[in-house]
């Protein structure tokens, strides 16, 4: 930073003059320069610090200007800094926001012609400003282009379409497409907080409680084994204690690693949900990992459990408990049926049909037991065929 702040000032021979014969060291130069500012308020905005830890400390505090009221320093980040900082969060576009971004970008003609498809498209690209815009700027230069096939696209190929990969043109603030600037936030996590971060995106695009997450690690752990980064505690402790030290272990990896750098969101109701393209990444990551399918086994296998807790009548207190873990039931019913123990495969199913017949929504309720018949009428028949 203090090079490209001296390089300001190269204008001015008289002071290189002065630098010259004061033999003024690098950041004395720099100081000298902020002393013999203009007079006014100042802003200063540096976007886009990497680490408050290594980054900012290192490169930036030693050029920051005098502790005077004048001078105001702005601070960008994908990491979240200390307590010692005043933070502003930035938080994602609104629904009239979005549509409004595509308009400017698009053409309000345009986009009120398609306006359903349009919503759908903020939805699905979670009201992100960079994806609303690398998106916009691609349907603007592709004009015979329609909403829904970009919708299409991006529903086909996720965040390798080229809608979302393309290099940000010369007038906008972003150097990066949504995937490159999730892969430069995903070199700096740990192997730990990569792998928690892949099976979150197990869970559907709704918020979840963190019990659910530490009931899958635990099964997860209990079919695979020991991991190395943990073995060394659970042979030291008792199961019950080494249990408390995993779920420690995991509020750390979570909080400084996933909510540090806001790939996952902390609700008011402190429950927690990934950004829709977020978890997107994250899925594309895990189809990466050899664990792939233990971790799925392992979410189904904690969302079976959870299905079990559902009685044939529910009462008003036990529906009020199970509410938040029912999207990712249905999940696990239907996107992830393949991972399901044969014997497990109708219970997830049961547990939704309980859910909302106890709640007297039989249409609901008829669905899901509609869909857990053609379920188990079908692993019949595969099952009779290879007998």
């Amino acid at each position: 930073m203090g090079q490209r702040f001296i390089l300001l000032f190269h204008h001015y021979p008289q002071l290189l003059k002065h630098f010259y014969r004061a033999a003024l060291e690098f950041k004395e130069q720099v100081r000298y320069c902020w002393r013999h500012w203009p007079e006014g308020t100042v802003l200063i905005v540096l976007d886009d610090v990497a680490s408050f830890s290594n980054d900012y400390k290192q490169r930036i505090k030693p050029y920051l200007p005098p502790a005077e009221s004048r001078f105001k320093v702005l601070v960008t980040s994908r990491q979240r800094p200390g307590a010692s900082y005043r933070r502003i969060d930035l938080d994602v576009l609104s629904r009239e926001a979005g549509l409004e971004l595509l308009r400017q970008l698009v053409g309000k003609e345009r986009i009120d012609k398609e306006l359903t498809e349009a919503e759908a498209l903020c939805e699905w690209l979670g009201y992100l400003p960079l994806g609303l815009e690398l998106v916009g700027r691609y349907l603007d230069e592709h004009p015979t282009l329609k909403v829904t096939e970009v919708q299409d696209q991006l529903k086909d190929k996720r965040l390798e379409a080229q809608a979302l990969c393309e290099q940000p043109s010369e007038d906008m603030t972003a150097e990066l497409g949504v995937a490159a600037a999730f892969e430069l936030t995903w070199s700096t996590l740990s192997e730990e907080a990569k792998h928690l971060g892949c099976l979150l995106s197990l869970f559907a695009a709704a918020t979840f409680d963190w019990t659910l997450v530490e009931q899958c690690v635990q099964i997860h752990e209990s079919r695979q084994g020991l991991k190395t980064w943990i073995r060394k505690c659970f042979q030291r402790l008792s199961r019950k204690r080494a249990h408390n030290l995993r779920a420690s272990e995991l509020w750390e990896i979570r909080d400084r690693f996933l909510l540090n750098r806001n790939l996952l969101q902390l609700t008011e109701q402190k429950t927690y949900r990934l950004h829709q393209l977020i978890r997107e990444f994250f899925q594309t990551k895990l189809a990466e990992l050899p664990e792939a399918d233990s971790y799925k086994q392992s979410f189904c296998q904690a969302m079976v459990a959870k299905a079990k807790e559902i009685p044939d009548r529910p009462t008003l207190e036990i529906i009020a408990v199970v509410t938040p873990a029912i999207p990712h039931l249905a999940e696990a019913a239907t996107v992830l049926t393949d991972w399901l123990r044969d014997e497990d495969s109708p219970l997830p199913f049961f547990g939704l049909g309980r859910f909302y017949k106890g709640q007297g929504i039989y249409d609901q309720a008829e669905l899901w037991y509609e869909q857990c018949l053609e379920i188990t009428s079908a692993a019949r028949q595969k099952y009779l065929s290879s007998c």
